[in-house]
């Protein structure tokens, strides 16, 4: 194995570079040293990272990091040939390469299909009988794939009253529609508050539940203000 100090000093200076402008370029590298570090490299006091000596080979284009510091390749396809035998493969490769017949194939990356949907600009605590009209929305484009075939709209969950599967700030694709069953999972407003909840209905009433066992059931007397905006979205592509 050769000396790695000299290896670095030889190259270094056919690059014309002091010690203090190799530092400068390390640096570029998120490796922060003095000039006194690599002196010590250079007189083989000490030897660089692993990481060093990577970005070393980099700055000061060593190639072939095992014949510069090693020694000959055994497994160097050029290590007999003289510099005009080395050409002439060069030469060779690229004619290999004009024709095509030899290239490697590459993957083929396919256009991501969108989908323009409404998003909601108010949360689902906001309190508004009006959440559907058009101006609490703005459009959005989102990959095809990441929207549930039924979905018309979607919002962002305020609130942990739906954990743990859907978190504060979560966002969930809405069905507009206003034919629920009980279990379904929905968007509902009730007397001045919109509401994510799962519809229950049972013979003693209608309610609006929370997931999280620490929120009491909403009943849905005759008496209040309740509507239906929407089914969570679910069908899949």
């Amino acid at each position: 194995m050769k000396n790695i100090g000299e290896v670095i000093a030889k190259n270094r200076k056919s690059k014309k570079l002091s010690q203090a402008a190799l530092a400068e370029r390390l640096a570029d590298y998120n490796i922060h040293i003095g000039n006194a570090a690599i002196s010590t490299w250079e007189k083989g006091i000490n030897n660089p990272t692993a990481a060093q000596l990577l970005a070393l080979c980099e700055i000061l284009e060593i190639r072939d990091i095992y014949t510069e510091f090693i020694g000959e390749n055994p497994l160097d396809p050029f290590r007999k040939l003289n510099s005009e035998g080395i050409a002439k493969v060069y030469d060779y490769i690229q004619l290999l390469e004009m024709t095509g017949a030899y290239n490697k194939e590459t993957a083929k990356i396919l256009p991501i299909k969108m989908r323009t949907m409404k998003v909601s600009l108010l949360s689902a605590s906001a309190g508004t009988g009006n959440f559907l009209d058009e101006e609490n929305f703005e459009l959005q484009e989102f990959p095809e794939s990441e929207v549930p075939k039924n979905a018309d709209f979607c919002l962002h969950i305020d609130g942990d009253s739906m954990e743990p599967a859907f978190k504060d700030g979560d966002r969930v694709w809405i069905h507009q529609t206003e034919d629920l069953q009980s279990g379904d999972i929905g968007l509902f407003y009730l007397d001045g508050m919109t509401f994510f909840k799962k519809l229950v209905m049972d013979p003693s009433g209608t309610f609006l539940v929370s997931l999280n066992k620490k929120y009491a059931p909403r009943q849905v007397q005759e008496f209040n203000s309740f509507k239906i905006f929407g089914k969570l979205a679910t069908e899949l592509r």
